[in-house]
């Protein structure tokens, strides 16, 4: 067993006051440090619900979710915001890039956010962030003249200049063709793999998690199958 940098511990979630609603049945799941995990099920069975608390973006009903070891239950949520930003990446199949932004401006926007200030130190590791994700000469350009396969890059530069311990994906490639879809999953685990961080990739699409180290299937709340390869294809 290897670190484990996010942990669901019997988690519940609920929706509703009068009528109540229950989306997730006691969850119990571990992400490993180093890990790609892929979570496919059908619409509405409960996996956007289950990225937002990993993620820290909503608390569950019951159960615990654990980041690094640190119970978020009794965390206000100045502090939650804290420790997300600090240890959680999110990359979506809509990038929200800010769009009078530059490239390197998106990429700096956590750092920002959670610093109030940004130095050369922090603009040389975004530069060189885009540099990886091939976009070094369009870190001066504004967000609205890249393509979409292009803005998807500065997300992923984004989400990683924090260093998280954890880069979650909500359907990162949906709206992507094949080629470039094929690349930018390319990146988000290669990516993972340099920085000793976790990948969890939410879709549908079986070709990509086919690519990844376990696949964790939930249908009606429930996680109904795990399944660790002992490799995944390239």
């Amino acid at each position: 067993m290897g670190e484990t940098v996010l942990e669901l511990d019997r988690v519940v979630k609920d929706y509703g006051t009068h009528v109540t609603t229950r989306v997730l049945h006691g969850i119990d799941l571990r992400v490993e440090r180093g890990e790609v995990m892929a979570v496919i099920g059908p619409s509405g069975s409960g996996k956007s619900t289950l990225l937002n608390l990993m993620g820290l973006l909503d608390r569950p009903s019951s159960g615990r979710v654990l980041v690094r070891g640190i119970d978020t239950t009794p965390l206000a949520d100045d502090a939650m915001a804290r420790l997300r930003g600090r240890s959680i990446g999110f990359v979506f199949q809509f990038h929200h890039l800010l769009p009078a932004f530059t490239a390197i401006e998106n990429v700096l926007l956590p750092i920002w956010s959670d610093r109030g200030t940004v130095g050369r130190a922090e603009r040389r590791v975004a530069r060189e962030l885009l540099e990886r994700v091939g976009l070094g000469p369009q870190a001066d350009n504004k967000a609205t003249d890249l393509s979409g396969g292009q803005q998807q890059r500065v997300a992923i530069a984004r989400a990683l200049v924090m260093q998280p311990d954890v880069l979650l994906a909500d359907e990162p490639t949906g709206n992507l063709d094949t080629s470039t879809a094929d690349s930018i999953f390319a990146l988000l685990r290669d990516s993972g793999r340099e920085r000793g961080g976790a990948l969890v990739v939410v879709t549908h699409d079986p070709r990509l998690a086919a690519r990844c180290d376990r696949v964790v299937e939930i249908i009606d709340g429930h996680i109904v199958s795990d399944v660790q390869k002992a490799t995944a294809p390239a």
